[in-house]
């Protein structure tokens, strides 16, 4: 069954965030991890507008985005946005 990463993001820093954003994609590639959202245009429908940025990432399995995210390359690329670039919420969930 199909997994899905979300994420909202408040970025602070954007030049450490850049950090980031460069070691992310091909940690997510090798979890199987395909980007379905990340960033750009979208409307809040209810709740409040903390959050600035929308990510949402498809796996095969809840298993494997899991694994992805406490991946020691992920725990890595993370420390550049842990490290005051910007505040995150994430949950991984699976599909129907």
């Amino acid at each position: 069954m199909p997994a899905y990463y979300i994420s909202r993001a408040k970025i602070h820093d954007m030049t450490r965030y850049q950090e980031y954003l460069k070691l992310v994609p091909p940690i997510l590639e090798s979890y199987g991890g395909k980007i379905i959202a990340r960033g750009g245009k979208y409307k809040i429908i209810e709740g409040p507008e903390t959050f600035d940025r929308f990510i949402i990432i498809e796996f095969s399995t809840l298993e494997q985005g899991v694994a992805c995210f406490t991946s020691p390359e992920y725990q890595h690329a993370a420390s550049f946005r842990r490290s005051g670039a910007g505040t995150i919420e994430s949950a991984i969930v699976e599909g129907v």
